[in-house]
């Protein structure tokens, strides 16, 4: 499978802005990939206390989602600002060609940014069957989390974290993702945005796509908005899993809410 990675800047709370760059990218993307992942809050920014932002679940970014899925051929992951029944949600999305949607939501909210205060927290995991790959999107903060990143049996073979990471704990980014690949014996990407938001906060990208072992297959330089495309295949995974099955003996939990 074809993945590829977008690590560009996000104009503060412009969705015409954001939707007409994509746009253009995911032209360019035709033919050439068969998933193309998204940065957090990839329309607005990490504007969290703009609730004006947010869009009931066929609002417009849904909209421009399932349109360039079907018109390019290709599926979409990464997150929005959502609304339903009057609570609001940071929402992962993975949108397939034919533009089926599924959604789920971010699950820990990033307090220092306020999040918790405007937002309600997730209680599933978005899990889906894509060119028979078994891929799991979370977002951002949860990749500080090990139990809600767990790859239970097998569940998983590609996870993915859209983020809004900033510069300043970009050492933490780096190695978590590592982490969560070696943990959980699958591939794991991370896309960051670049550039300041409008908040002041810098993000320096640090964009990766790393193996089963932990082991960097794309790697972007800082500051630098590109796109990067890599393939990747199940075999190797299946067969490590095989002959290192670690999972086996992975302790078992229950999550209280």
């Amino acid at each position: 499978m074809k993945i590829t990675l977008i690590q560009d800047v996000i104009a503060w709370s412009d969705k015409q802005a954001n939707f007409n760059r994509i746009n253009q990218q995911l032209e360019a993307l035709q033919g050439e990939t068969d998933l193309v992942v998204l940065p957090e809050m990839f329309s607005t920014g990490f504007c969290t206390d703009r609730l004006d932002l947010a869009e009931e679940e066929n609002g417009e970014t849904v909209q421009k989602l399932t349109e360039w899925a079907k018109n390019f051929g290709i599926a979409l992951t990464g997150s929005f600002i959502a609304r339903e029944n009057n609570r609001y949600y940071n929402r992962s999305f993975f949108v397939f060609p034919d533009g089926r949607i599924q959604t789920a939501d971010k699950r820990h909210l990033f307090r220092q940014g306020g999040e918790h205060q405007y937002f309600s927290a997730g209680r599933r995991h978005l899990l889906v069957n894509y060119k028979d790959w078994n891929i799991c999107v979370l977002v951002c903060y949860d990749v500080r989390f090990p139990v809600w990143s767990r790859n239970v049996d097998n569940r998983y073979d590609l996870l993915i974290y859209p983020a809004n990471f900033p510069s300043k704990r970009i050492r933490d980014w780096d190695i978590l993702l590592q982490a969560r690949a070696i943990e959980n014996q699958a591939y794991v990407c991370g896309l960051n945005r670049t550039g300041t938001d409008g908040l002041g906060i810098d993000y320096n990208g640090h964009s990766m796509l790393v193996d089963f072992k932990g082991r960097p297959l794309l790697t972007f330089p800082e500051n630098t908005s590109d796109i990067k495309t890599a393939d990747i295949s199940l075999e190797p995974l299946q067969n490590y899993r095989q002959h290192f099955p670690v999972w086996k003996d992975a302790d078992r939990f229950e999550i209280v809410e």
